[in-house]
């Protein structure tokens, strides 16, 4: 060999893997990071224009209860008697300086119910999250390593029966059994009176029962409110791990079948180690990727679920003030939603530009 080809090799040993920690990554959290504001914009303003589509929000709210000169008086003081891009531009403003609007029905800041419900709705997300990925994660690998048999089918038809039952109708079904038939779990609420009143000895509650019960150190208050999560959490979680079960089982078989599988299968690879290590890893991918849209479904599922269970969160707080027409709290309501999606779907995008090296930027 030469001493050109000699120093080639060297210098191509020596290379430097790719490091994922380029510039080229950072520039394309920034983008992603970036998209989140025309995002949110837009979001905000189809909002702002559908929730007065059918007039100002006073009228729709406190129409028929008021007298028409109150109602009119009510009007001009809160402004809404103003060309409507003005009303828009003056959102916007109160938006950039953390100013929702005031609830028509209880006058309340909207930032307010927001802060005060918005623990115990994503508390029940997380919870409901891990229910959809021990389950689905877990009986969509079983089904791909059971393909075609018994155990593969009907793991399948509970994957279309978990997706295709509406969130309510599963909670109607879960509470009947566990707390009417078996009476082993409470119906509603998300602790008993009892409980509600240590959490009053809290100089600073979290919101989140779980951690407010660790704080308190009372595994009696920590139990009631593990039990009254179980139902809400199986309902809205079960929603989710139907499509994960589906979307681990054909991609676990896709990667099974692939060539650098079936090359590491000719050196005699036992199949346990090809299921657990070369097969199962890159089927994980896909969940991520899709995650994002995932937790949107479980936010809009969340109104239900609430609802069904009388879980007091922003599903069920948005239940209510639609069916009293306080359309400045279902607007803020709405954006944080919307805003909360918007971040997910940025965390998922630079976990998945991380792991995936599909990915390129």
């Amino acid at each position: 060999m030469s001493d050109n080809a000699t120093a080639a090799s060297t210098t191509s040993a020596k290379k430097p893997k790719k490091n994922r920690l380029s510039g080229g990554f950072f520039r394309f959290v920034l983008t992603r990071f970036l998209l989140i504001i025309p995002t949110v914009f837009i979001l905000v303003t189809i909002v702002f224009f559908v929730m007065r589509a059918t007039g100002d929000p006073i009228s729709a709210a406190l129409g028929g209860r008021l007298t028409p000169a109150e109602l009119q008086k009510r009007i001009h003081a809160a402004g809404y008697d103003r060309p409507l891009i003005v009303q828009y531009l003056d959102y916007l403003g109160g938006l950039l300086h953390g100013d929702l609007g005031t609830t028509l029905t209880d006058n309340q800041p909207v930032i307010t119910i927001l802060v005060r419900y918005g623990a115990a709705t994503f508390e029940l997300a997380f919870l409901s999250l891990i229910v959809a990925l021990i389950v689905g994660i877990g009986l969509g690998r079983l089904a791909a390593k059971h393909r075609d048999h018994a155990a593969d089918a009907g793991i399948r038809v509970f994957a279309i029966l978990c997706y295709a039952t509406p969130v309510f109708f599963l909670g109607l079904v879960l509470k009947l059994i566990f707390a009417v038939w078996l009476n082993l779990l409470p119906t509603s609420g998300r602790s008993n009176l009892a409980s509600e009143m240590q959490f009053q000895r809290l100089v600073s509650p979290t919101g989140f029962y779980i951690i407010d019960a660790l704080q308190l150190g009372d595994m009696t208050v920590l139990v009631d409110v593990l039990r009254h999560a179980v139902l809400p959490a199986l309902a809205l979680g079960l929603l989710t791990a139907g499509v994960f079960i589906r979307l681990v089982r054909t991609n676990v078989i896709s990667t099974y079948t692939s060539g650098y599988v079936e090359a590491a299968r000719s050196r005699g690879v036992s199949e346990k180690r090809l299921l657990d290590k070369h097969a199962w890893r890159p089927a994980l991918i896909p969940i991520i990727t899709v995650m994002g849209m995932q937790i949107a479904l479980m936010l809009a599922g969340a109104v239900l679920t609430e609802t069904t269970f009388e879980w007091k969160g922003l599903g069920f707080m948005l239940s209510n003030y639609l069916k009293a027409r306080d359309f400045v709290a279902v607007q803020g309501i709405v954006i944080l939603i919307a805003i909360i999606v918007a971040v997910v779907n940025f965390i998922v995008d630079v976990i998945s530009a991380l792991i995936d090296p599909r990915v390129r930027y």
